[in-house]
């Protein structure tokens, strides 16, 4: 029976940060037929990233029913009642314990489909992150030009190919832009580690607020990822708030939060390092500029845009240039900005489809990286998710059979906040004290 029969579809989630839970929780949506009933259960992974409550109101992504939960806490779940279709919205390390885990869980029985991929823009470590995911159903790549080097990857090692499916990022959307706003709006998409040192955050707020100042008929706007003490995908060490305190800002410079969607409503120039923000405003063809200032640079992630037309440095936007994006160029990267947008993820649907209604059900999870293939490797990911080489967890892995209590909560929180405390404060310090 096809997927677009059935009543009603059970999809799951597991994410490890609020930009994974995003991706993970929309792209399930997209993944699942317009007329079908779908019920959402959202499991996000404990661990230094799990967002907070203000993380996933400002992502905005319901769900039927969404819970923290160990990972071997998870397994145990989907030991017993699996739902249609799994995504698993986690890094590469998660993914492969998951995939490990859930083949020893399942066995030879009947298994969901599952899926991954990538949240945003795959600059690096593509072998290594792509070989992690290799074993589930579906490898999602967001473009045809992440479709072509996901291939060429798996094919090259002698792995399978042909769960590589092409779609586009699920977050992309909005009204087209169709001209200047009053005032007109320059938009910085801050990253968390994109630049990773003081001097170079240092000098891209400082050229931003020089911006403003240049222009005090614009608003400038700094549109920042998290809250300090927050964690999203990658570590914020140097927040830009706390980068800010103290100096001087003129007056039609803000520091903004909230939805990137709606920002971008009102945005008139994007300006970014690499942020997966650009692609964002690309698909709705507003004015974008991806900074050379620091070098185009594989440690940057900017290299990514070389081909794009959307180069630029401060000086150039000071002076008032707006980049024109090569639409070849832009076609490739999934953007999706001459209107395909609503078919990238019919190919994905199609394959799900036949999948879930497969004679005799799916074989068991064949992850490419085994104790055989990678016994140097594969048991280290494992055992950090509390995992042993057959995927089994090991004797007293955490699992929380019961909702913690308030306790515990207020334990946790602390536990976080001393965490994070080390990562922004103490981390930084000692660092630099190993430098003099």
């Amino acid at each position: 029976m096809p997927v677009s029969a059935t009543k009603s579809l059970r999809v799951a989630v597991l994410a490890d940060s609020d930009t994974r839970w995003k991706w993970g929780a929309l792209t399930a949506r997209r993944l699942t037929p317009p007329a079908a009933e779908v019920r959402l259960d959202g499991y996000l992974l404990r661990g230094r990233a799990t967002p907070t409550a203000r993380q996933l109101e400002e992502v905005g992504v319901r769900a039927d029913s969404l819970r923290e939960v160990t990972g071997v806490e998870f397994l145990r779940e989907m030991g017993g009642a699996a739902p249609d279709i799994l995504v698993l919205a986690l890094v590469g390390g998660g993914v492969q314990a998951m995939l490990h885990g859930l083949r020893a869980a399942w066995g030879s029985g009947k298994r969901p489909v599952v899926v991954t991929g990538y949240v945003g823009v795959v600059y690096e470590k593509l072998a290594d992150g792509l070989l992690l995911r290799h074993g589930a159903d579906l490898v999602l790549a967001n473009s045809r030009h992440d479709a072509d080097r996901f291939r060429a990857v798996y094919e090259g090692v002698g792995a399978d190919a042909s769960a590589v499916t092409e779609v586009a990022l699920p977050f992309l959307g909005g009204a087209p832009y169709t001209g200047e706003h009053d005032p007109y709006t320059v938009v910085f998409a801050a990253q968390p580690s994109v630049p990773d040192n003081r001097r170079d955050r240092t000098y891209l707020l400082d050229r931003l607020i020089e911006h403003a100042r240049r222009h005090p008929e614009r608003d400038v706007l700094l549109k920042l990822r998290s809250k300090p003490g927050e964690h999203t995908t990658h570590i914020e060490e140097l927040p830009y708030q706390k980068l800010a305190q103290g100096k001087d800002l003129p007056a039609n410079f803000r520091l903004v939060y909230g939805h990137m969607g709606e920002v971008l409503d009102r945005t008139d120039l994007l300006v970014t390092v690499s942020s997966t923000a650009a692609l964002e405003a690309l698909h709705r063809r507003i004015p974008t500029a991806v900074l050379t200032d620091l070098g185009v640079r594989e440690v940057l992630g900017n290299h990514h845009f070389t081909g794009s037309g959307c180069l630029a440095s401060w000086d150039q936007l000071d002076a008032g240039h707006r980049p024109a994006p090569d639409e070849e160029w832009v076609a490739r990267q999934g953007v999706a900005a001459d209107g395909s947008y609503a078919t990238a993820f019919d190919a994905a649907r199609e394959r799900i489809a036949k999948l879930l209604v497969r004679p005799g059900g799916l074989p068991p999870l064949a992850p490419y990286y085994t104790p055989e293939t990678a016994p140097g490797y594969l048991p280290g990911i494992l055992a950090r998710h509390h995992l042993g080489p057959d995927g089994v967890p090991l004797p007293g892995a955490p699992a929380a059979d019961r909702s913690p209590g308030p306790v515990r909560q207020i334990v946790r929180r602390a536990a976080r906040g001393a965490y994070r405390h080390g990562v922004q404060r103490v981390a930084p310090v000692i660092r630099r004290m190993g430098e003099l």
